[in-house]
C-alpha cells in the first residue's frame, strides 16, 4: 500500500516531456518566473570515518590481495535467476573466484583443528617429562645468545599481537559509537523525506500560479495593440509611405524657395538696371572733369606733358561693363508660383502624416471587442488550469505518504534501543575475545618483565631467583591460556573474514562503481517474465527502459522525481501542458483581427494639382543663360579703386601745384563712387546670381520631379488602400507569435522546472546511500573486516609465540636438576646424570612447574 501511495505522490508531481513542442524563432521577450520554492536537504550521505580510515584502507588493500577477481557478474545473474550449477563450468569459476577466501579459511580451519590438539599433546608430553617438561637444563656456551635471542622474538610478537588486538578494539569501539551516533543520521533521512513530501504541493501550486505571469505579459501586450500591432503595421507601410510624403513635403519646401527666389530675381534685376544707369551718368562726369582738368595748361609743361597723356588715354576705362537693361523679367513666373502658393500644400502634406499617425489608434479602435473576447479565453484558461489541479487527489497521497512514513520513523525509534541493546552484546563479546588475547600478553610481557629482571647469570639453574622463577611461569601460563583461546579466536576470525570479506567484495565495491546496478538491470533477471523489473513494477510495463542504475544517478544529481521514474509512462498530463489546448482559441480571435485603413488619405487632389501647376509655372523657360552671362561680368570695366589708385600715383608724380591737387580730388571722387555705388550693384549681383542658379536646379526636369513626386504618393496610397490588407495579416501573425510565445516559455519552463526542481528525489538517493554505502559498507562492513584483521594476526602470532615463550621459560625457571662439571681427569665430559651423583634440589616442585 505504501509503495503504491508513493508511485501516485511521484505521479502527479511529474509530466511527460518526451513531445517538446516547437518554439517560435525569434523567440519572444523572456518571461521572469522567479525560482521554484525548495528547501535545502540536511543529509549529506557521505562518511568519513577518520585515522581509522587508515586500517580500512590496510584492509582494503589485504582483501585485494586475497581477492583480486573482478565482480563476478555472469555467476551473480545466474545465481539471482536459479540457473547456478545448470552449465558446467559454473562451479570452477566460482571456485576460481572465491579461491582467495578458501585457502584462508581452510588455513583458519587447519588452525581451529590442529592447535587445541597440538597443545593437548604437548600437555601430556610434558606431563610425562618430555618436550621440555624435565626440570633440568644443560649447560651451554651459547645460553645467553639463545636466551636473549627468544627474549627479543618474544617481545617482538608480543608487540604485533598488541597491535593487532589495538586493532580488533578501535574497530569494536568505532563500529559501536557509528551506532550510536546512527540515530541522528536516520533522523536526518527522515527528515529530507519529510520536506520531499511537503514542498512538493508548494512546488506544484507555485507552477500553477505562474501562469498569472503569463496572463499578465500577454494582457498587458493586448492592453497596448496600438503600440505594439499597430506600430508594427505602420512600420511596414512607412517603408513606401514616408518616403512619398517626405518627397511632397520637400516639393512644397521647393516652391516656396523657387518664390523666394523669383522675387529677389525681380528686385535684383531692378537694383541693377536703376544703379547701373546712375552709376554710368556718374562715371560720364567724371571723365569730362578730368578731361577739363587735363586740358589745363599746366599740362603743356614738358615735366606734366607725358603724365597727362597717360591719364587722358586712360578715361575711356571709365566705364559700365555689364548691362542689365536686356534682361528678361520673370513676373509671369512669380505670378504663377503665387497662385500655386495659395493653396497650403505643406499643410495637405503634414494632414496626410497625421492620418498615418494615426495608425495605432485606428487599430485600438477596430479591435476593441476582439481583445476583450481574447481577455475572457486567457481568464478561462486560468480557471481551467486552477480546476483541473484541484481535480489532482495530492493532498489525500501526500497524507497517505505522510502517515506511512510517520509509522516508519515510530517504528524505528521504537526498535532503535533494541538494536543498541544488541549491538552492546556484540561489543561486549568482542570485548571480550579481545581481553583473551591481552590476557595472554599481560602473562607474556610479565614473564619477560620478571624473567629479565630476576635473571642472574651467577645462579645455576637450580638455584635461580623466584622473580625468575616466576616469570618462567608466566610464560607458561601464556603458553597454557593461548593453546586455550587461539582455536575460539580463529573460528571468531573466520567466520568475520569470510562473511565481512565476501561482503565488502560483492555488494560494497560493486556498489560503489555501480556494477551491482548493472547486474540489477540484466534483463529478465529478478522476473523472468519481465525485461526491466523496476518498470514491471511501477508501470506493469516491462519493456519500458528504466534501470535501477539511471533511477540512482538521476536523484544522486538531485533531478525531479517524474525525469528520474519517466512518470510519463503512468500518467499523461499532455492536455494540461498541450500548448494547442491553450492557445488555439487565443490564435483564432487574433486572426479574425480586421483592420480598415482605407481612411488615411496621404494628400488629395487638390494637392496632387497644386504641384502639377507649379510644374507649369514656366520656370523652365526662363533665360538663364542670359542672366549668367551678364552676373559674370564686373560692374565697371576697370577697377574703379585701382584706377584711383594709379591717378593719384601720377599726380604725386607732377609739380606741386593745382593740377596734382585737381587729379586728387578726382581720384577720392571716384572712389567714393565705387564705395557707394560700386559695391551695393556687387551684393545685388550676387544675390542675383543665388537665385538665377538655384531657380536653374529647380526647374532642371521639373515636370519629372513633380510626376515621381505624385506617382510615390499614388503608390503609397494604393499599398495603403490595396495592399494594406497583406501586411495587416503579416504583422497580425507575428503579434499572434509574441502571445503564443508567452505560453510556450511557461509550458517550457513547467517542464524544465518539474524536470529539475520539482520533487527533487535527492533524498531516494540519499537513503539508499545510506543504507548501503554508510551503514551496510562503512560502519559495518569496514569495522567487522578491520576486527577480524586485528584478532586474525594477533591469533596467528601466537604460534611464534608460544614457541619462543616454552623456549624461553626453560632460562628463567628454577631447575630440579643441573650440569655438575669436575676435573676433565675424571675422565667425564662434565653431563652427569643425577642417580649418580645424589644431587637433588630441595625446593618444592609444583605442579605447575611439571609444565
Amino acid at each position: 500500500m505504501a509503495v503504491e501511495l508513493c508511485l501516485l505522490l511521484l505521479l502527479f508531481c511529474g509530466s511527460t516531456i518526451s513531445e517538446v513542442q516547437p518554439i517560435y524563432k525569434p523567440p519572444p521577450g523572456t518571461l521572469d518566473f522567479g525560482f521554484v520554492p525548495a528547501k535545502t536537504y540536511d543529509t549529506g550521505a557521505y562518511h568519513e570515518p577518520g585515522p581509522i580510515g587508515i586500517l580500512f584502507k590496510i584492509v582494503h588493500a589485504f582483501l585485494y590481495l586475497v581477492q583480486p577477481n573482478s565482480f563476478p557478474q555472469d555467476l551473480i545473474r545466474k545465481l539471482a535467476q536459479q540457473k547456478f550449477g545448470n552449465t558446467q563450468g559454473d562451479y570452477q569459476k566460482a571456485i576460481y573466484y572465491e579461491i582467495g577466501f578458501i585457502v584462508s579459511a581452510a588455513l583458519g580451519l587447519l588452525f581451529i583443528l590442529l592447535l587445541p590438539l597440538v597443545g593437548l599433546c604437548f600437555c601430556m608430553c610434558r606431563c610425562c617429562d618430555n618436550c621440555g617438561g624435565e626440570m633440568h637444563q644443560r649447560q651451554k656456551k651459547n645460553a645467553d645468545c639463545q636466551r636473549s635471542c627468544f627474549a627479543t622474538f618474544l617481545f617482538v610478537a608480543s608487540l604485533i599481537i598488541s597491535v593487532g588486538v589495538l586493532c580488533a578494539y578501535a574497530a569494536n569501539q568505532h563500529l559501536t559509537n557509528q551506532v550510536r551516533g546512527a540515530k541522528k543520521l536516520v533522523n536526518s533521512n527522515f527528515k529530507d523525506l519529510k520536506i520531499f513530501l511537503n514542498d512538493t504541493p508548494a512546488q506544484i501550486d507555485y507552477l500553477v500560479s505562474q501562469y498569472n505571469t503569463t496572463k499578465d505579459k500577454a494582457l498587458s501586450d493586448l492592453n497596448n495593440v496600438g503600440p505594439l500591432l499597430g506600430s508594427r503595421v505602420q512600420e511596414q507601410l512607412g517603408k513606401e509611405v514616408r518616403p512619398a510624403l517626405d518627397a511632397a513635403l520637400t516639393m512644397a519646401g521647393a516652391i516656396r524657395e523657387t518664390k523666394e527666389a523669383l522675387e529677389n530675381v525681380s528686385v535684383s534685376v531692378e537694383v541693377l538696371q536703376e544703379g547701373t544707369e546712375r552709376l554710368h551718368a556718374n562715371l560720364t562726369d567724371v571723365k569730362m572733369h578730368l578731361s577739363n582738368t587735363l586740358n589745363d595748361s599746366a599740362c603743356s609743361a614738358a615735366q606734366a606733358a607725358s603724365t597727362c597723356n597717360i591719364i587722358r588715354n586712360s578715361l575711356n576705362q571709365l566705364n559700365i561693363n555689364a548691362n542689365f537693361s536686356g534682361l528678361p523679367g520673370v513676373s509671369s513666373q512669380l505670378a504663377k508660383v503665387n497662385d500655386v502658393l495659395k493653396i497650403d500644400l505643406s499643410s495637405l502634406v503634414q494632414k496626410g502624416y497625421a492620418a498615418f499617425n494615426d495608425t495605432p489608434d485606428l487599430v485600438v479602435n477596430q479591435t476593441r471587442n476582439i481583445l476583450s473576447d481574447i481577455k475572457n479565453v486567457l481568464e478561462s484558461i486560468g480557471s481551467n488550469i486552477t480546476t483541473f489541479t484541484k481535480t489532482l487527489p495530492v493532498q489525500k497521497i501526500l497524507a497517505d505518504l505522510t502517515i506511512y512514513l510517520t509509522q516508519s520513523e515510530a517504528y524505528v525509534q521504537d526498535y532503535f534501543p533494541v538494536v543498541e541493546q544488541y549491538d552492546f552484546y556484540r561489543w561486549l563479546g568482542c570485548l571480550i575475545l579481545c581481553c583473551m588475547v591481552v590476557l595472554i600478553l599481560v602473562f607474556y610481557y610479565l614473564g619477560l618483565l620478571c624473567g629479565t629482571c630476576g635473571y642472574d647469570k651467577h645462579a645455576s639453574p637450580t638455584t635461580r631467583g623466584c622473580i625468575s622463577n616466576t616469570g618462567g611461569n608466566f610464560l607458561m601460563a601464556g603458553v597454557g591460556f593461548s593453546f586455550l583461546f587461539s582455536w575460539v579466536l580463529m573460528i571468531v576470525v573466520a567466520l568475520t573474514f569470510v562473511t565481512g570479506g565476501n561482503v565488502e567484495k560483492l555488494v560494497c565495491e560493486p556498489f560503489e562503481d555501480k556494477t551491482l546496478f548493472k547486474v540489477l538491470d540484466t534483463p529478465y533477471l529478478l522476473n523472468e517474465h519481465w525485461k526491466n523489473y523496476l518498470s514491471g513494477i511501477l508501470f506493469k510495463n516491462p519493456n519500458i527502459n528504466l534501470t535501477f542504475e539511471k533511477v540512482y544517478s538521476d536523484c544522486k544529481e538531485n533531478k525531479g522525481i517524474y525525469t528520474s521514474l519517466h512518470l510519463e509512462h503512468l500518467f499523461n498530463i499532455n492536455e494540461f501542458l498541450n500548448i494547442s489546448m491553450y492557445t488555439e482559441d487565443v490564435a483564432l480571435k487574433i486572426e479574425h483581427i480586421q483592420i480598415n485603413l482605407s481612411k488615411i488619405i496621404l494628400l488629395d487632389e487638390i494637392g496632387k494639382e497644386n504641384l502639377l501647376n507649379f510644374s507649369s509655372s514656366g520656370i523652365e523657360g526662363i533665360n538663364f543663360a542670359a542672366y549668367l552671362t551678364e552676373i559674370n561680368k564686373s560692374v565697371t570695366k576697370v577697377d574703379l579703386l585701382s584706377f584711383a589708385n594709379d591717378l593719384e600715383a601720377r599726380a604725386d608724380q607732377l609739380p606741386k601745384g593745382a593740377l596734382e591737387n585737381a587729379l586728387k580730388g578726382h581720384a577720392n571722387n571716384i572712389r567714393m563712387i565705387h564705395n557707394q555705388q560700386v559695391i551695393p550693384l556687387e551684393q545685388a549681383m550676387s544675390t542675383l546670381n543665388q537665385s538665377i542658379r538655384l531657380l536653374k536646379r529647380t526647374s532642371s526636369e521639373l515636370m519629372v520631379k513633380v510626376k515621381n513626386v505624385i506617382s510615390a504618393v499614388n503608390a503609397a496610397q494604393l499599398l495603403i488602400n490595396n495592399n494594406a490588407s497583406q501586411v495587416i495579416v503579416q504583422e497580425t501573425k507575428k503579434y499572434m507569435d509574441t502571445i503564443v510565445g508567452y505560453f510556450e516559455q511557461y509550458i517550457e519552463w513547467v517542464k524544465e522546472s518539474i524536470a529539475m526542481e520539482v520533487a527533487a528525489c535527492k533524498p531516494i538517493a540519499n537513503v539508499i546511500d545510506t543504507a548501503v554505502d554508510i551503514f551496510l559498507c562503512s560502519y559495518i562492513t569496514d569495522s567487522v573486516n578491520t576486527f577480524w584483521f586485528g584478532l586474525g594476526g594477533s591469533s596467528i602470532f601466537l604460534i611464534p609465540a608460544i614457541i619462543f615463550a616454552v623456549k624461553l621459560s626453560k632460562y628463567y625457571r628454577r631447575m630440579d636438576t643441573e650440569d655438575v662439571y669436575d676435573d676433565m681427569e675424571n675422565g667425564n665430559n662434565g653431563y652427569h646424570k643425577e642417580h649418580l651423583y645424589g644431587i637433588h634440589n630441595p625446593v618444592f616442585t609444583s605442579s605447575v612447574e611439571q609444565w
